[in-house]
C-alpha cells in the first residue's frame, strides 16, 4: 500500500481516519438508524479537505464545510493513508462477519450471508459516493501510473468481501445452495430469493483486475456454475434411470418433458442467463441422449396407434440433440410406404382387374393427408419428416400393386381422374369443390414419377373433351393447365394451350363459312354444320383406320368447304377425321309417329342414311356402301342392333356373312334425344395400348436428343456420367432405365452423332 506523505503530519491522519471510522463503522453495522445529511456531507467534506491539503485546513472543524469552496491552486492531492485505513477496515469487518457465518449451515448459512450482503453493498455504496473526491483524483491517478491493485472505494469493497470472506466460505455457501436447489427438485417450496441472492455476489465479485470497470462470471462458473451443473447431471441421472426401469416410455417422456420446463424456469428465477445453455445441455445428454435408444423402439408403436401427443413430445425431446431424429424419419419413412401399399393392395383386391381412377386416386390421397397431417402437427412441419414423406409417397405411388405390370398406370389413373371431373357429367362437382378437387390431383401429381405419361393421356382426353364438346368449365381447364404449367414448367403445357387456341381460331371459321354460305346459297340447300380445323402438330389425333364414303346429304357441304379452307389458305391439307365426327338424325317414320333425334358417330350416320332408300340391307350391301372396314363396321352395327333401332336376322350374328339388317318400325326410347354415339371397350383398350407405344417412342427420341445436346456442350464425356447427366436432365419428366439410355447411345453411334475415343471404351466424344 502507498506510503504515508512526509509533508502530512501523523497527528492529522490519525485524528481525520477517527473522525471517519466512526461514520464509516455506523455505515456499515448500522445504516438502518439512519443517516443524516449533515453527517453524510461532514463525512464527504473531510475525505475532501484531507486529499486536497490538509496541512492548511484541518478536515473536520469550525470551517471544514466552508473550506469545499475556498481555490485550493497548487494543493497536492493526498489519499494513500486514507485509502490504506479503509483497506485495514474493511478487513477488520468481514473477518468479523466470516466468524459470524462459521456458526451456521445450510439454510441458515444463506440466509446470514445474503443478508450481510445485501446491508454490505448498500453500505459499500454509500462509502463510495463519501470518498468520491478520492476516487475521482487519488485513486485515479495511481491506476494511470500503473497501480493495478488500486481502486475505486466499491470495486476494493468487493475484492475485500473476495478475498476476506468468500474464499473461506464459499464451499459451505455452494453446498447449501445445492442442496436447497435439490430439495425444490424433490417437490419442496424453497425461498428463491436466497438463492438469488448468493447468485448475485457470485456473479458481482467476477472482478477483472486488469480493468475494475469490468466484470467477469470466472467466479460464479467456477466456484458455482460448475458444481451445480455436475450435481444436476448426477442428481437426474440417477432419477432418470429409476424411473425408466418402474414406468412405461410415454411416462417417462412427460417426465422428461417437465424437468426439462422447470431448468429452463429455474434460470428465469434466479440463475444467471449464461447458465442456461449448458444447463439444458446437460439436461438434454442424461435426460433424452441417454435414453434415446428406448424412445427409438417405441416410435413405431405410437406410429401404429396413431399417438399424436406422444409423438410431439418424442419429436421435442429428440430434436434437442444431434442425430436424435434420423431414426425416427427412417421409420417413418418405412411406415408410411408400408401404409400405402396397403391400401392399394386392399382396393385393387376389392376391384378386380379394372380400377375406378376415382377411388384409386381418393385411396393415394387418404394416406398423404393422413400422413401430411402427423407431419405438420406432430413433427411441426420439419423438413427431414417432410423429405422422409415425399420418399414414401414418391414409392407407392409409383410401385404399388396397381403398378405391377407397369409403372405407367398411376401417371394414366391419375390423368382420367381428371377427365371425369373436368367432363361433363351429372355428378360434376361445384366449383369451390372442384377446384379443392383438383389441387388434391396436383399433390398426388407432384409424386407421380412418368409425367410424360400423365402428359399423353390428359392431353388426348382433354383433346377428346373439346372435340366432343363435353368440358365441364373453361375456368376448370384453365385452372388444371395453369397448375400443370407451374409444376412442370411452359413446355410441358404448350401444346395443351394451344389446343385452346385452335378452338378459337375454328370458331371464327365456322362463322366466316356460315357468313358466306347464306350470301351464296339458298337455304334450303344449307345442312347445319360445324367443323374444327385443328393443327396436327399440337393435337394427339390419330388418323381413320378405316376409309369412309361420305352420304351424298352431306357431299356438298364437305365440297363447299373444302373450296372455301382452300380459298383463305391456299397449300395447307386437310384431313379429315371421321372416327371423331358425329352427327344427328330426326326420324319420320315410326308407326308411333314419335320423332326422335338420334345422336350418331359418322360412320353410324352412313349406315342409317342407307334406309332413307330401303328398309333393308344386307352386310356385304352396307359394307360397300358405306366403304367401312369389317372391324370398325361390326362395332357400329353391335350398338345399332343392342339399341334395336336394327333388327337382325333371328340366328344370325353380327358381322356374319349374308346377315341382313332391316330398320326397326317399332323402335321406343323414353328419351327424345337418343345417344347411339357410345365407345366401344375394345378400341378404348386398343386407344391406351397405342398411346403407351406411343409414350416408349417419344421417350426414345427425349433420350436421343438429351444426348445429343449433352454431349455438343461437353465434347467428351465418360459413360458413366453421360448416363447420369442424361437421368438427371429428363428425371422432371419420366426416370429414363439404364437399358434404354445405353441402346439410345448405340444408336448415336450408328448415326455417327457420337463416337468411342480411341483406346479409351467408355469414353465418347461429339462429332461436330
Amino acid at each position: 500500500m502507498t506510503s504515508l506523505s512526509p509533508t502530512q503530519p501523523q497527528s492529522d491522519v490519525e485524528s481525520t481516519w477517527r473522525k471517519l471510522e466512526e461514520g464509516i463503522d455506523q455505515i456499515y453495522s448500522r445504516l438502518e438508524e439512519g443517516l443524516s445529511y449533515d453527517r453524510y456531507m461532514g463525512l464527504y467534506t473531510g475525505v475532501y479537505n484531507y486529499c486536497t491539503n490538509t496541512r492548511a485546513f484541518p478536515a473536520f472543524g469550525a470551517d471544514s464545510l466552508s473550506g469545499i469552496n475556498r481555490g485550493m491552486q497548487g494543493a497536492s492531492l493526498l489519499g494513500s493513508d486514507l485509502y490504506s485505513n479503509l483497506c485495514k477496515y474493511l478487513q477488520a469487518h468481514l473477518s468479523s462477519i466470516k466468524m459470524e457465518c462459521e456458526q451456521y449451515m445450510d439454510e441458515s448459512l444463506l440466509q446470514y450471508y445474503s443478508k450481510q450482503w445485501s446491508r454490505y453493498t448498500i453500505a459499500s455504496s454509500v462509502v463510495h459516493h463519501v470518498f468520491s473526491y478520492l476516487n475521482r483524483h487519488w485513486v485515479r491517478r495511481e491506476r494511470e501510473e500503473g497501480r493495478k491493485n488500486v481502486y475505486d472505494v466499491n470495486t476494493l469493497a468487493l475484492v475485500s468481501w473476495r478475498d476476506n470472506l468468500f474464499t473461506h466460505v464459499q464451499n459451505n455457501i455452494t453446498v447449501a445452495v445445492l442442496k436447497l436447489i435439490e430439495r425444490q427438485r424433490n417437490g419442496e417450496t424453497i425461498e428463491t430469493g436466497l438463492i438469488k441472492s448468493v447468485v448475485e455476489s457470485y456473479v458481482s465479485l467476477g472482478l477483472d483486475d486488469s480493468d475494475s470497470s469490468k466484470t467477469t462470471l470466472d467466479v460464479y462458473v467456477k466456484f458455482f456454475e460448475a458444481p451445480f451443473l455436475s450435481a444436476t447431471e448426477i442428481y437426474y441421472k440417477t432419477e432418470s434411470e429409476k424411473f425408466v426401469g418402474e414406468n412405461s416410455v410415454t411416462d417417462y417422456m412427460k417426465k422428461a418433458e417437465a424437468r426439462l420446463q422447470e431448468e429452463d424456469s429455474r434460470v428465469q428465477l434466479y440463475l444467471h442467463p449464461s447458465t442456461h445453455k449448458p444447463l439444458i445441455t446437460t439436461c438434454e445428454n442424461v435426460l433424452v441422449s441417454n435414453h434415446m435408444e428406448i424412445m427409438w423402439e417405441e416410435f413405431q408403436n405410437l406410429l401404429d396407434n396413431d399417438k399424436q401427443a406422444d409423438l410431439f413430445r418424442m419429436y421435442t425431446l429428440l430434436s434437442r440433440v444431434p442425430e436424435g431424429l434420423n431414426p425416427l424419419r427412417n421409420k417413418f419413412e418405412a411406415h408410411v410406404k408400408k401404409a400405402g401399399l396397403n391400401t392399394i393392395e386392399r382396393i385393387a383386391d376389392q376391384g378386380g382387374e379394372t380400377m375406378e381412377p376415382k377411388t384409386y386416386v381418393d385411396a393415394l390421397l387418404e394416406v398423404h393427408i393422413k400422413y401430411n397431417d402427423l407431419v405438420s402437427n406432430a413433427f411441426r412441419g420439419e423438413a427431414g419428416f417432410v423429405a422422409s414423406l415425399d420418399k414414401a409417397c414418391r414409392e407407392f405411388v409409383n410401385r404399388n400393386k396397381v403398378c405391377k405390370t407397369s409403372t405407367s398406370k398411376s401417371p394414366e389413373l391419375v390423368a382420367r381422374y381428371c377427365d371425369s371431373l373436368l367432363r361433363k357429367s351429372a355428378k360434376n362437382p361445384e366449383e369451390a369443390d372442384l377446384e379443392d378437387l383438383l389441387n388434391n390431383i396436383m399433390t398426388v401429381f407432384k409424386y407421380v414419377e412418368d409425367k410424360d405419361v400423365f402428359q399423353k393421356f390428359y392431353s388426348k382426353m382433354l383433346a377428346k373433351r373439346l372435340v366432343n364438346g363435353t368440358s365441364a368449365s373453361d375456368d376448370a381447364e384453365a385452372s388444371m393447365i395453369s397448375k400443370l404449367k407451374e409444376a412442370c414448367g411452359y413446355e410441358y403445357t404448350s401444346k395443351l394451350q394451344r389446343m385452346f387456341t385452335d378452338m378459337g381460331v375454328s370458331k371464327d371459321l365456322n362463322d366466316a363459312f356460315r357468313e358466306k354460305m347464306q350470301q351464296t346459297h339458298d337455304s334450303n340447300e344449307l345442312t347445319d354444320f360445324y367443323i374444327l380445323v385443328l393443327g396436327t402438330a399440337s393435337w394427339p389425333l390419330q388418323a381413320p383406320t378405316t376409309s369412309f364414303n361420305i352420304p351424298d346429304e352431306i357431299v356438298k357441304t364437305y365440297e363447299r368447304f373444302q373450296r372455301f379452307y382452300q380459298s383463305k389458305h391456299n397449300g395447307r391439307k386437310l384431313n379429315w377425321l371421321f372416327q371423331l365426327s358425329k352427327a344427328e338424325l330426326k326420324t319420320h317414320y315410326l308407326k308411333a309417329k314419335t320423332a326422335y333425334t338420334f345422336q350418331v358417330s359418322a360412320y353410324q350416320m352412313g349406315i342409317l342414311l342407307h334406309y332413307n332408300d330401303g328398309l333393308s340391307y344386307s352386310y356385304e350391301e352396307l359394307q360397300t356402301g358405306t366403304g367401312i372396314n369389317p372391324d370398325v363396321l361390326n362395332g357400329q352395327l353391335g350398338i345399332l342392333v343392342k339399341a334395336k333401332v336394327l333388327t337382325l336376322s333371328q340366328g344370325q350374328s353380327v358381322g356374319e356373312p349374308g346377315s341382313r339388317y332391316d330398320l326397326s318400325m317399332d323402335f321406343k326410347s323414353k328419351k327424345i334425344r337418343v345417344n347411339l354415339n357410345i365407345p366401344i371397350k375394345t378400341e378404348q383398350r386398343v386407344e391406351a395400348e397405342e398411346t403407351h407405344k406411343t409414350i416408349e417412342e417419344d421417350r426414345k427420341l427425349l433420350m436421343q436428343a438429351a444426348i445429343v445436346r449433352i454431349m455438343k456442350t461437353r465434347k467428351v464425356m465418360k459413360h458413366v456420367a453421360l448416363m447420369n447427366e442424361v437421368i438427371t436432365q429428363l428425371q422432371s419428366r419420366f426416370k429414363p432405365r439404364i437399358p434404354d439410355i445405353k441402346k439410345c447411345i448405340d444408336v448415336l453411334l450408328e448415326k455417327e452423332y457420337i463416337e468411342r475415343v480411341d483406346s479409351q471404351k467408355d469414353m465418347y466424344s461429339y462429332v461436330a
